[in-house]
């Protein structure tokens, strides 16, 4: 346990943490940090300890900070604008604590909404793809939470907030299901093409986050530790670039989700074609 990192994971019982803790518990020393102790099953994760990351007073939380190295930051409250104010306070929270706590670094569930309004665009035979390096734009407050989380992290990469630099990855996870093709009408190909190009598959997701974890440098041109990475397989449908996380953390997908799901994109395209 001595040669582990130690890595701490808010929403701990939610569905994104679902999916990496069965590789984090083998590869970590894990702390595992939730309202809740209880995943959407009803059923309990094991070695979840309660904490309200909300709270203002960081010493409630702070003794779970000491000694590690990397905080993934999972936790969210749905729901109306002001839950997206909390998380905001939540996210404020972590990185502050990060910071006080000497954490290196922070890995933030951010997501696609974060600059969704761009994929109105696509849909709307307006854009192509879009990049990590485009100014993040939503027309929804999740996104436009989603969003702040990358701004306020990148506040604090720069050294700026107690003259110490917290490194920071934003991860804009896409479509984390296998479901997503069950849902599309063979008459609307776009939801299709939307289906299969923000497939993240469970490996590729741990991987995206064991990289972004463990990379050793992960400074911008100007020496900021600061990185957003869309969280998507190599899929051929891809609308939302990875190039950017091929090249600074080595992202090396395994799964498209064009050969995954080839019987059902065959079934659809029969459909699409009335035989």
């Amino acid at each position: 346990m001595a040669n582990k990192r130690k890595v701490l994971v808010t929403g701990a019982s939610g569905y994104i943490a679902g999916r990496i803790l069965p590789a984090f518990r083998e590869r970590y020393e894990l702390v595992l940090l939730d309202v809740k102790t209880t995943n959407r099953q009803g059923e309990e994760v094991d070695g979840i300890q309660i904490a309200d990351l909300i709270h203002p007073d960081r010493d409630r939380y702070r003794a779970h900070f000491k000694g590690v190295d990397a905080v993934v930051h999972c936790g969210f409250k749905g729901g109306s604008f002001e839950n997206e104010i909390a998380n905001v306070q939540m996210a404020y929270n972590v990185y502050h604590t990060c910071v006080e706590e000497d954490v290196r670094r922070v890995v933030v569930c951010s997501s696609n909404h974060a600059a969704d309004y761009y994929e109105r665009l696509i849909w709307a035979d307006k854009w192509d793809v879009v990049t990590t390096d485009m100014r993040p734009l939503s027309d929804n407050f999740y996104g436009w939470a989603k969003e702040t989380y990358e701004h306020l992290g990148f506040v604090f990469a720069t050294g700026h907030v107690d003259g110490k630099k917290l490194q920071n990855v934003q991860l804009r996870i896409g479509g984390p299901r296998e479901t997503d093709l069950d849902r599309v009408d063979a008459k609307d190909l776009k939801k299709i093409h939307r289906a299969l190009g923000a497939y993240l598959s469970v490996r590729d997701q741990v991987q995206l986050f064991v990289k972004s974890i463990e990379t050793e440098n992960i400074e911008d041109e100007n020496g900021v530790p600061f990185q957003i990475f869309y969280g998507v397989s190599d899929n051929s449908h891809n609308f939302w670039s990875i190039a950017h996380a091929r090249k600074v953390i080595g992202y090396a997908p395994e799964d498209n989700s064009q050969v995954k799901f080839s019987e059902r994109i065959a079934e659809l395209m029969r459909e699409a074609k009335g035989e």
